[in-house]
């Protein structure tokens, strides 16, 4: 038997619920997709809605234009959650919309959260979709690339949501201060600094800021029948803000393609942050670490060759240390390589080789280049022709080592950045060596 609570009713629905905008005109952000003139909003107001994947940050609207949707269609809604449904659930939704179709009901079927679905999930929705018994709506906070079936994905048109910016995070904080729904039945004093720093510690959550201003303004002092928020509630409600992120998701290849391309672009500060976003979000130190060896030497590699041994000791460090403590040693090796002089030559020079090794795999090793370790082999001139460095006296030898049809290729070209320019110094050397003995 169902426990009745005695205060059951009494409780009020968190803000940001009692909030939700019920219409366009309460909808606050995304202007790029509901203003006037845009597809989306005619596709609402003209009740022209095909199937489509809303793909956004948390906290930026997708469940509530869904809801928008529904206020607006004349098909018959149904809220699905990805998190408690499974295939049964499914086939029982889509077989009520097969019947109602036949009848000339439309059904919208919003699945919240649909990225939690996996592939046979997601397969049971093709068929209704492609016949037209529903009309999806998904909302995901993940790549839909990665996340949704390429099947169902092509039948669905994808809306990218975007975080929304701060003034559109203290528009909406001063409408919960003056919407009855909100704390418009209340005096609360707030400055607009405190509802700035909201703002921006929201980071383009409305969910995150409505429900900081919530906490603020219940806990807030009364005076002369005031609600008081000051400066050091304010700092208590925003103290720590749980980063975003998924390190098996967009998110976690975003992060390291930032840092990878501030330290290439020798921006120390941006590097250190992008360390730091991933760090504090709770990423491997030791696949920082891999990913730093590696953009040492993709992306210095001869212009300073030091690069490479000292990622190598803090990949050492991450795995003696551990977090937190590690944190410094990858800084130190983030910012060795941020302000390391650039090079990709290595990087050219092993993919315009491996272009070669791919199409001529049937090229063999020249004779003067195999050992002879039996008779056989000596027999048939393995190591004839062969040319020690070492026996001459600048350790050069005329000795061709690339096979017939590659030769004069050049792999290798260095730049003229740091050590590297000593590198091509050597090279250069070496070839006018080498020509020197051809015009005798």
């Amino acid at each position: 038997m169902e426990k009745i609570s005695l205060f059951e009713g009494q409780v009020e629905a968190p803000l940001a619920s009692r909030l939700r905008p019920r219409n366009l005109e309460e909808y606050v952000g995304q202007s790029h997709l509901i203003s006037e003139g845009k597809i989306l909003r005619h596709m609402i107001e003209y009740d022209k809605i095909g199937s489509m994947i809303f793909w956004g940050p948390p906290g930026v609207g997708k469940t509530t234009l869904a809801r928008i949707i529904a206020e607006k269609t004349n098909s018959h809604f149904i809220d699905f959650s990805a998190v408690t449904s499974g295939i049964k659930e499914i086939k029982e939704v889509m077989k009520k919309a097969d019947e109602a179709r036949k009848m000339g009901i439309r059904t919208i079927l919003f699945v919240d959260e649909i990225h939690r679905f996996n592939k046979a999930q997601q397969d049971a929705f093709l068929p209704y979709v492609e016949k037209g018994s529903i009309i999806l709506i998904g909302a995901t906070t993940e790549n839909p690339s990665f996340e949704i079936n390429s099947a169902l994905l092509s039948r669905c048109r994808v809306f990218v949501l975007q975080a929304l910016s701060t003034e559109d995070i203290i528009q909406l904080i001063q409408n919960a201060l003056q919407d009855p729904r909100g704390f418009g039945h209340q005096s609360v004093f707030i400055s607009n600094e405190m509802i700035r720093q909201i703002a921006v510690f929201a980071s383009g959550d409305a969910r995150t800021a409505l429900n900081t201003l919530e906490m603020a303004v219940l806990n807030g002092k009364v005076q002369d029948q005031q609600i008081v928020v000051d400066e050091e509630l304010i700092k208590q409600c925003i103290s720590r803000r749980t980063l975003m992120y998924d390190k098996d998701g967009e998110e976690h290849y975003n992060l390291i393609s930032a840092l990878h391309k501030s330290m290439r672009n020798s921006d120390v500060d941006a590097a250190i942050y992008w360390t730091s976003r991933m760090l504090e979000g709770g990423e491997d130190p030791l696949y920082i670490a891999r990913r730093l060896v590696r953009f040492a030497s993709e992306d210095i590699g001869m212009a300073d060759s030091r690069a490479l041994e000292i990622t190598i000791a803090a990949y050492q460090a991450c795995h003696f240390i551990g977090m937190p403590e590690c944190s410094v040693h990858l800084t130190h090796a983030v910012t060795y390589l941020s302000l390391a002089p650039k090079s990709n030559a290595l990087y050219m020079a092993y993919e315009k080789a491996k272009k070669d090794a791919l199409t001529q795999l049937e090229e063999p090793v020249p004779l003067h280049l195999r050992n002879a370790v039996t008779k056989l082999m000596k027999d048939l001139d393995y190591g004839k022709g062969y040319q020690y460095a070492h026996d001459t006296e600048d350790k050069l030898t005329m000795m061709t080592c690339l096979p017939d049809n590659l030769l004069g290729t050049k792999y290798y070209v260095p730049t003229r950045q740091g050590s590297e320019a000593k590198v091509s110094d050597r090279l250069e050397a070496i070839e006018k060596w080498k020509q020197s003995r051809r015009n005798k």
